[in-house]
């Protein structure tokens, strides 16, 4: 191993369950810790959970989207700075501004800290706290998982309305200000090649200043079942994140509709459908409630039991950036069906699952109804799936690879005197483009 860095790691929300950046946080910063690196998570609510000897620094918001009273009022007695103030005033126009007011309270914090951390990492909050912090001397890098104007531009293609698209450009109106700090940053690392593209696209950082960094899982925790009769007939299982038109969520309820006209099958949607939102919407049209259970958030052990006892999981998105949850699969040795949308294609690669164009609800019935008939297939994909994940995507490798990644940024830094950056260092041009979703009545 190399030296022993200490690391700020940064996240503006890092929800345990059932979001990738609280898996992210947890997992690269046990794995960090475990190669002999000393690793403090700063996060703002929700919390994360971490493992022992992994201190959390809470850098707490208003809160304004917790559960169950998103874009709540707070009491006056909860503004305590002038940063709450904005965050709250964002809210109220519509936009959405925790990815600034995180990196601005978390830039306070350790710029009083500055002699205790060799490197700020941050979990794509990308906001202009971050630049003060590479201002006052601390090398300060970035995760991007992919560019969320890649999300705006599919709910802008879905909304409807005038109205609905303005606010939906209000929300994401912070995603210029990502595309900005991003260029300015001592290194990007994402996790596939088709987000390196992506963030070239859509964040002006060049493609040779982003270093590609897979994630992955624990393969100890992640594992097949012991015995292959425990998976359930006709049980599909699908991992959402969101009740968002990137996922396509509806696509797939269009499909086991399909295949409901033919044969009995069951939906289990680890996640959860948000009232009047597109899935709560569909599964009403198709008459599919004694079909479909959503679980929302749930803890590791159900969710490998779930895995590991259905007969395929469906990735049916528009879009990835990487896709843990076909990962997840894979490690359980559970068969994929996936739309060849973002990453998936370099993810899962072409033994492990059934892929389809994506959006195409027939092909996608068809592909699942293939699975569902052919055990022997069932067999082959997930057994293929095992062995790309262990040969590829374990959170031991990724820790190693981001601590290697670290020494040459620090190395670089220390060559250019401090004052290179990804955009200028390579070639970059003025701010990516992007806008941002949501809305608020104050």
């Amino acid at each position: 191993m190399g030296r022993s860095l200490r690391v700020a790691l940064l996240s503006y929300r890092s929800k345990p369950h059932g979001g990738g950046q609280g898996v992210y946080v947890r997992a690269l910063s046990r794995e960090l810790r475990e190669l002999g690196h000393r690793v403090e998570v700063l996060s703002g609510q929700p919390y994360p959970e971490l493992d022992e000897g992994v201190p959390l620094t809470r850098v707490p918001s208003l809160d304004l989207y917790r559960e169950p009273d998103p874009f709540r009022t707070p009491r006056p007695s909860e503004f305590r700075s002038l940063v709450d103030v904005a965050e709250w005033a964002t809210m109220c126009t519509a936009g959405f501004p925790e990815p600034l007011t995180f990196t601005l309270r978390a830039a306070r914090l350790l710029g009083r800290r500055t002699g205790e951390f060799d490197l700020v990492h941050d979990n794509q909050s990308l906001g202009y706290g971050l630049l003060q912090l590479r201002r006052r001397g601390l090398p300060t890098v970035a995760t991007v998982h992919h560019p969320i104007a890649i999300d705006r531009d599919l709910e802008l293609a879905a909304a409807a309305g005038l109205r609905k698209r303005l606010t939906l450009r209000r929300w994401y109106a912070f995603t210029a200000m990502q595309a900005r700090v991003a260029q300015r940053l001592d290194g990007i690392t994402t996790v596939s090649e088709s987000s390196r593209r992506d963030i070239a696209r859509h964040m002006g950082v060049p493609g040779s200043a982003v270093q590609v960094i897979p994630v992955g899982i624990d393969p100890d925790v992640f594992r097949p079942p012991a015995d292959d009769a425990v998976r359930e007939p006709a049980s599909i299982v699908v991992t959402t994140s969101a009740d968002v038109p990137l996922k396509g969520l509806v696509h797939l309820l269009e499909a086991v509709a399909k295949l409901r006209t033919e044969r009995d099958v069951r939906l289990t949607v680890v996640g959860t459908a948000r009232p009047g939102g597109p899935a709560a919407t569909a599964l009403d049209r198709l008459g599919l409630g004694d079909a479909v259970r959503f679980t929302g958030p749930v803890p590791t052990d159900e969710l490998v039991r779930l895995l590991q006892t259905a007969t395929v999981v469906a990735i049916p998105s528009l879009y990835e950036g990487f896709s843990l949850p076909a990962v997840e699969a894979m490690a359980c040795g559970t068969p994929l069906v996936t739309t060849d949308a973002g990453a998936l294609p370099e993810v899962v690669g072409s033994h492990a699952g059934v892929q389809v164009p994506a959006g195409d609800v027939g092909r996608l019935a068809e592909a699942l109804q293939l699975v569902l008939d052919h055990p022997s297939l069932q067999e082959q994909l997930g057994r293929a799936g095992r062995a790309r994940v262990l040969g590829a995507y374990t959170w031991r490798r990724t820790a190693e690879r981001t601590a290697e990644w670290y020494a040459e940024v620090l190395d670089r830094r220390a060559a250019t005197g401090s004052t290179g950056s990804t955009g200028e260092a390579n070639g970059g041009t003025g701010p990516g483009t992007g806008r941002a979703t949501g809305s608020a009545a104050c």
